[in-house]
């Protein structure tokens, strides 16, 4: 574990607005609190990394390589319509990347996710199904958060 690790906190409004799933071997992986989307960030554990380019070449390659894989396993599991994949970083500077499952049924479809309509929670019940879902397809490949 380096220093930038080390030191790596995740941005109050990610802790606030999602639920933690675990870490792969760069990114720790999120769901976004809003059942109407499969909506998951990718956070890589570096401190004070605001921009794709601040980090070294191979880490770059590593999380999009950590973003590929999960969006090809999201597609899968939710029979994806369309996978939207961005960093914007307007909000929330710290460097994070969305991968979010779209459907043409979802609220927003065909446009952008952010403030169309307001977020719906998960239930305990709900985050359970889809934690369960992502470690049998995961296992290996990320450490994951113990329930809660």
């Amino acid at each position: 574990m380096d220093e930038l690790e080390l030191e790596f906190e995740l941005d109050p409004r990610l802790i606030t607005d999602t639920v933690a799933i675990g870490d792969f071997p760069l990114c720790r992986l999120l769901l976004m609190n809003d059942s109407q989307y499969p909506w998951f960030i990718l956070v890589p554990r570096r401190a004070g990394v605001t921009e794709l380019y601040h980090l070294p070449a191979s880490e770059q390659q590593q999380l999009m390589h950590e973003a590929s894989n999960l969006a090809e396993t999201l597609a899968d599991l939710f029979q994806a319509r369309k996978m939207n994949i961005a960093c914007l970083g307007n909000m929330v500077p710290q460097l994070h990347m969305h991968v979010i499952v779209r459907k043409e049924n979802d609220p927003a479809w065909p446009g952008p996710v952010w403030g169309k309509v307001p977020s719906v929670a998960y239930t305990q019940e709900q985050l359970d199904r889809v934690r369960g879902k992502l470690e049998a397809l995961l296992e290996g490949e990320m450490a994951f958060e113990p329930h809660n």
